[in-house]
């Protein structure tokens, strides 16, 4: 069974398939915005390399470009619903796309999923093209906004705690890589210690740090190093002490970040 429909640019579908094989579904791509609505079947999600597993209610966002397919995971029913839009449809009364940031601002393939049960009546009403047939362009437009902002407050909720969690994150970053300054550090190393990747540490570093993880070691070892050599330590000592492998690294850092040879500081 499938109902397709189209108004002003809004396109909306209904689909429910007998399968007898469970075989999954070819990846697409769209150039308008996708919301994907599940009701019935065994099935996943697959957005981007993220596996999302589907029960009734499930709810997905896609941006345009952002690669998806269903996989079913045995035979029987599968039952959904999707609405296609343009990224724009809003820009009239909200040039900012601020509607738009659980769509947009985000990684690709990640936070796609809701959970709105409740929402199902609402999608048959969507689908079917025979409700407010006299001014179904209004409808449509009115209820994919309120579907936006009921999801785009969850998602600056998401966006919070998230924060609030990588702060916390970065400051036991920060704290264990002052206390090992002196030790062989390496970002794999550094993140491998928190269960993080080291791509996910660069980021950290760089959103409340303002550095990548290596700069930031290397200044703080140049400054103590700097410390140790006006107490009275060797320039060689002062590298030693301050983690770095060899003199000849450790001079050329300290030239290149202060200006003078650390000799010329000892001095």
């Amino acid at each position: 069974m499938l109902t397709e429909c189209e108004e002003n640019g809004i396109y909306t579908r209904h689909a429910r398939d007998e399968h007898e094989d469970g075989r999954g579904y070819v990846m697409h791509i769209h150039d308008r915005c996708e919301i994907y609505y599940f009701i019935e079947g065994d099935a996943a999600y697959l957005v981007e390399g993220s596996e999302y597993p589907m029960k009734p209610g499930s709810l997905l966002l896609m941006r345009p470009g952002e690669a998806h397919r269903t996989r079913l995971n045995s035979a029987g029913p599968y039952e959904r619903y999707a609405i296609n839009f343009p990224m724009d449809l809003f820009d009239g009364i909200d040039p900012d796309r601020k509607v738009m940031n659980p769509l947009s601002n985000r990684e690709l393939g990640k936070e796609n999923l809701y959970y709105r049960p409740e929402y199902r009546g609402l999608f048959e009403k969507i689908c079917d093209e025979k409700v407010y047939s006299d001014d179904r362009s209004l409808f449509l437009y009115s209820a994919l906004l309120a579907i936006l902002l009921d999801v785009g407050e969850e998602f600056a909720g998401r966006r919070k705690k998230r924060e609030s969690r990588n702060k916390s994150l970065s400051s036991q970053i920060i704290g264990y890589v002052n206390e090992h300054l002196s030790d062989e550090l390496s970002v794999g190393e550094i993140a491998a210690a928190f269960y993080i990747s080291p791509s996910q540490l660069t980021r950290i570093f760089r959103e409340y740090i303002g550095a990548p993880p290596w700069e930031y070691i290397t200044a703080k070892r140049l400054v103590e190093a700097g410390s140790l050599m006006a107490e009275g330590c060797s320039a060689g000592e002062a590298a030693s002490r301050c983690g770095f492998g060899d003199y000849s690294s450790f001079y050329r850092a300290y030239v290149k970040r202060f200006g003078t040879s650390p000799r010329e500081k000892k001095k």
